[in-house]
């Protein structure tokens, strides 16, 4: 497992298109793109069906093509609702605009685009793997190492490092591409993200065996999750150190506020006091979803770090809302980041970890920590992995219906039935 310094390093080169292990990602790395039809033959990986006479299944073009979502997202670009999207950012449209296909395609440089590629494979193959230029021989040779097929150009999503700067650099973003406030103010939705459960919705296209472990490794749900809340806060008080406190404009990057603390109705009473958020009535609350989860995380890898984590969250929230340089609170924050990264490394994260952290969020709950919807967003998402490793996730499956009915639509989410499901717990700490 990496170090927690290396997880923080990840999320500042990924500002600038660099990976933890120094290579660029994808987009930005200097290998052409061959296309996807490159990868899609029966004898590569486009089988129909799996096999079971390789190392890998050799269908992971079927099951891209046919199941995998990003293989449909150039073609929201066509839709109507991207058209007017892209009408009232002034774009001609939404398909060729680089603001778009940066996070819904292959968009890499036209001088990097071989002669089989199509921008409209959406998120094929090398959005992902890198460009295939010098790997497209090496990677089926048995001879040939990992570290060699990297150096040519394979990126390495094995490493959760690696991946969780891949998947942020869309999903939560950075300094190259952003789903800024002008962005949503112009109808795109929301950004939502958890790097363990989006991962599970994803249909896998690699089998995780024998073979794949000892070639890549493998985490268990509860270290993916725990890892990727780190890695989402460090990106996050990144955005915030970057993109925060623009130098030459009115208003800050809006799109790091919490949405909902502004937009609902005048007669609809938002804001509540907050342990962990001192602003006074009228301020707009910063976005800290993935920032919200450190503190149960400290509670159980490493409790000495709670304190300094509880009082670095106040201090950012205050510095933010008082438009007070936050350097110092993202500074102290992100050292008490690297000593909990570090914690969860070392300790295996099994049921028993999964058991504590269920309590930690559920105690929470109970006490109304959740009540921002973002914040019950990432609740909701926690506690169904949990509760699916600890094996009782069909035990209490009406009640975790029940939680996502809450967060159904945010603009009908109500902190206090929210709470209350808590109070109705089978089995509450």
């Amino acid at each position: 497992m990496m170090t927690c310094r290396n997880l923080l390093c990840c999320a500042v080169l990924l500002c600038a298109g660099v990976s933890l292990y120094g290579e660029a990602l994808p987009q930005y790395a200097s290998e052409v793109h061959l296309g996807v039809a490159t990868c899609a033959s029966g004898v590569c990986h486009g089988s129909v069906s799996a096999r079971t006479s390789t190392d890998v299944p050799q269908n992971e073009y079927v099951t891209w093509s046919r199941l995998d979502r990003h293989s449909n997202a150039y073609n929201l670009l066509l839709s109507e609702k991207s058209r007017q999207i892209a009408d009232n950012l002034g774009l001609a449209n939404a398909h060729e605009a680089a603001v778009c296909l940066d996070c819904h395609a292959d968009n890499v440089p036209e001088a990097l685009r071989g002669a089989r590629f199509q921008i409209s494979d959406g998120i094929g193959c090398e959005a992902c793997h890198g460009g295939a230029e010098r790997y497209i021989s090496s990677h089926v040779d048995p001879d040939i190492s990992s570290i060699e097929n990297h150096a040519n150009g394979l990126y390495p999503t094995g490493q959760f490092p690696s991946r969780a700067a891949l998947c942020f650099s869309c999903h939560l973003g950075s300094d190259n591409k952003i789903a800024s406030h002008e962005i949503m103010g112009a109808g795109h939705p929301r950004l939502s993200f958890e790097l363990d459960t989006f991962s599970v919705l994803q249909p896998a296209h690699h089998v995780v065996d024998e073979d794949y472990v000892q070639r890549k490794g493998a985490a268990g749900n509860v270290s993916v999750w725990a890892l990727g809340q780190v890695e989402a806060a460090a990106q996050t008080l990144r955005l915030i150190e970057t993109k925060l406190i623009p130098e030459n404009s009115l208003f800050p990057e809006l799109s790091l506020f919490d949405c909902h603390a502004c937009h609902h109705a005048m007669s609809d009473q938002k804001w509540v006091s907050q342990e962990r958020n001192p602003a006074p009535p009228g301020t707009v609350r910063l976005n800290d979803s993935g920032l919200l989860m450190l503190i149960p995380l400290a509670r159980v890898f490493d409790e000495s770090l709670q304190a300094g984590l509880h009082s670095g969250l106040q201090s950012l929230h205050h510095q933010v809302n008082k438009s007070e340089n936050a350097v110092a609170a993202v500074s102290g924050l992100r050292r008490n980041l690297d000593l909990l990264s570090s914690a969860i490394s070392r300790k295996p994260s099994g049921t028993s970890e999964a058991r504590k952290l269920l309590d930690e969020i559920l105690a929470m709950g109970s006490q109304g920590q959740f009540h921002d919807y973002v914040a019950a967003e990432q609740a909701v998402m926690a506690i169904d992995m949990l509760l699916s490793v600890l094996g009782n996730r069909d035990d209490r499956s009406d009640w975790v219906d029940q939680l996502y009915e809450t967060v159904a639509d945010e603009d009908q989410f109500y902190a206090g039935d929210f709470i209350d499901l808590f109070l109705t717990y089978p089995d509450s700490p």
